[in-house]
């Protein structure tokens, strides 16, 4: 199994949500943590705030991987936000978000975190696979997509498609 399959939990997919901004995303990132995570919606908003701030965690193509470090939590959690309208996201390419997947770690993130942002980078740079994450008819699909993907041993490549 992969890296993001095991910190993200079904509860914390949430699909075509109407929700206008950047801000917003990380608002609603807040209160999915914190109902089922119990991470306060605060401490979530000002970890995201403040990463941003360093600069965008728009990926590109159409995909952002807000991520904060939280004191107390023992472990990386995620979630997947897909917005019903694309959201300016100051990515490189100029393109709005459609796909966020926002990650948390501890204070003290280890290699993991790195590790974990390396696989999302990775399975969000398969247009294929990024194209079937957007048409997920619903969150249960959205989650079996990214528990069967595999990420690539370092030095591999995929064939062309």
């Amino acid at each position: 199994m992969n890296l993001i399959a095991k910190i993200l939990p079904a509860s914390n997919i949430l699909l075509d949500a109407d929700l206008t901004s950047k801000k917003r995303i990380f608002e609603q990132a807040g209160l999915l943590f914190e109902n089922h995570q119990q991470i306060a919606r605060a401490v979530v908003f000002d970890s995201l705030f403040a990463r941003e701030k360093l600069g965008s965690t728009g990926l590109g193509q159409g995909v952002a991987i807000p991520h904060g470090r939280i004191k107390g939590i023992k472990s990386a959690v995620g979630a997947v936000i897909r917005v019903r309208e694309t959201v300016a996201f100051d990515a490189p390419d100029g393109q709005n978000v459609k796909l966020a997947f926002v990650l948390l770690v501890p204070e003290r993130a280890t290699d993991e975190h790195l590790q974990i942002l390396s696989e999302l980078a990775q399975m969000f740079s398969d247009k294929a696979f990024r194209e079937r994450l957007l048409n997920a008819a619903d969150a249960a699909a959205l989650l079996e997509l990214i528990q069967s993907w595999e990420p690539h041993a370092a030095g591999q490549h995929s064939p062309a498609v």
